[in-house]
């Protein structure tokens, strides 16, 4: 195989965020990427379970994971999910877990570039605004590739007032995601605020954690506010748009 495409926790279980996994499934298959996935013997990273303290957990998923890619040979992975991506860059390697990872975004652009891939004739799209996940962005430097793509389809990016190595959290990461706000307004309160000011039709993230924050953000100030934006994962956007380049 190619590439092994990692599913994650998020995109095989959430029934909104099954959609990213088969948008970029759709999306290799359009590009004739020979990818494969380990189904059930796919194991959470272990990101979560590190951030809030049990370290015991992470260690065993971890190994476990390891253990199994290297039985399959794997030396290349794909992910949609930013904490994915960074486990098995930062994280992994010091358990033994050496591999090869790409975020779907870069792994898209090249598809693009490569021409394996074949985007519209180009087109003035709606004007959108990117949020940047802190696993993908901050912490490891990806900024450009998502919006390249964005641009390339098309797409008019306004850029909110924290971007890139600035941006804010959606309030997601540390397990925060599933912790309930006990004082204070809740992140992605704060930056859904943020994303609606822009103007932009539609908040694009590139991570399923993400976009489940500003979703919930973004539809109740859009109830309360009269606003009408929409927040969008870009494997969606990608793979309502473009074509197989090699027929």
């Amino acid at each position: 195989m190619e590439v092994l495409f990692w599913v994650g926790c998020a995109a095989a279980y959430d029934l909104r965020l099954q959609a990213i996994a088969r948008a970029f499934s759709d999306i290799m298959n359009k590009a004739n990427v020979d990818y494969a996935i380990l189904g059930t013997k796919e194991r959470c990273t272990g990101d979560v379970a590190r951030r809030m303290g049990d370290e015991n957990l992470f260690q065993e998923l971890a190994q476990h994971n390891i253990k199994t890619l290297n039985e399959h040979e794997v030396k290349s992975i794909v992910t949609t999910c930013p904490h994915c991506f960074n486990m098995f860059k930062n994280e992994y390697p010091a358990l033994g877990g050496d591999f090869e990872v790409t975020h779907y975004t870069t792994f898209i652009y090249n598809l693009i570039r490569d021409g394996r891939l074949k985007i519209p004739e180009k087109q003035e799209r709606e004007i959108v605004t990117y949020h940047d996940p802190c696993y993908l962005g901050r912490q490891n430097g990806i900024f450009e590739a998502p919006r390249d793509i964005l641009e390339m389809l098309g797409y008019q990016i306004v850029e909110m007032e924290r971007s890139k190595e600035t941006s804010f959290c959606c309030g997601a990461g540390g397990g925060a995601m599933f912790e309930t706000t006990q004082r204070g307004e809740k992140i992605n309160s704060i930056r859904g605020e943020e994303a609606v000011k822009t103007g932009a039709c539609t908040t694009m993230t590139a991570c399923p954690f993400c976009l489940v924050m500003m979703e919930e953000a973004i539809g109740s100030l859009n109830q309360t506010s009269g606003s009408n934006v929409a927040t969008r994962d870009i494997a969606e956007v990608v793979n309502s748009l473009v074509e197989s380049g090699r027929k």
